[in-house]
């Protein structure tokens, strides 16, 4: 009898071990995911950031190296954003013929009050942007980028219009994020993602 109680108790032992050995496993998966849910939820952990500024209004003004000349404003106001008003765009005047202009950009998010000069951060993070100046078929101007990026490459919220013979096109500002630098200053060479474009009509009488 000793002898058969000792080979009925051995296997379920065995069994009670081999069960014990499963829950071990299961309860330590369950500890490890539990703890990378956690790590996932953690607000302390960095968490991926990718927010977008938000842009409503480019103006660039133009004031003429000419004693007595008009300064001309380019403004370009799209307050719904992606909603279903169109940009309300204008152009102040007209450009003198063989002339040179010095040109600021001013961007503003005018959702919020007051409004957010978004002009500031692009130049904060100058390495990261680049405007580019966009000159249609017919219209008499040369453009020139008046200041740089922290590494001496262009950023071009300051720049020159020079204008020659009496003309009308289409001038179009664009701001890239992130484009490669340095670029032979086209569009299709430094790449990035446009932050805004806007283009004016532009007369030189």
């Amino acid at each position: 009898m000793k002898s058969l109680k000792s080979q009925v108790i051995k296997p379920i032992n065995s069994q009670i071990m081999k069960s014990l050995k499963s829950a071990s496993v299961i309860l330590l998966c369950t500890f490890l995911l539990t703890s990378c849910n956690n790590d996932d939820d953690n607000p302390t952990l960095p968490q991926p950031v990718n927010e977008e500024e938000v842009i409503t209004t480019l103006t660039a003004i133009l004031t003429p190296n000419l004693a007595g000349g008009t300064a001309i404003t380019l403004k370009t106001q799209d307050l719904d954003g992606d909603g279903p008003n169109v940009p309300v765009v204008t152009v102040s005047g007209n450009l003198t013929p063989n002339t040179t202009y010095n040109g600021v950009i001013t961007l503003l998010n005018e959702t919020v009050s007051p409004a957010e000069n978004i002009t500031t951060e692009v130049e904060e993070e100058s390495n990261e942007h680049q405007f580019f100046y966009t000159i249609g078929n017919g219209l008499n101007i040369t453009t020139e980028y008046t200041n740089n990026d922290a590494n001496g490459n262009p950023l071009g919220t300051e720049f020159k219009v020079i204008t020659s013979g009496s003309s009308s096109g289409d001038l179009t500002f664009t701001l890239r994020h992130e484009p490669t630098k340095p670029n032979d200053g086209t569009l299709d060479n430094a790449g990035g993602e446009t932050d805004i474009s806007a283009t004016f009509d532009i007369t030189i009488q």
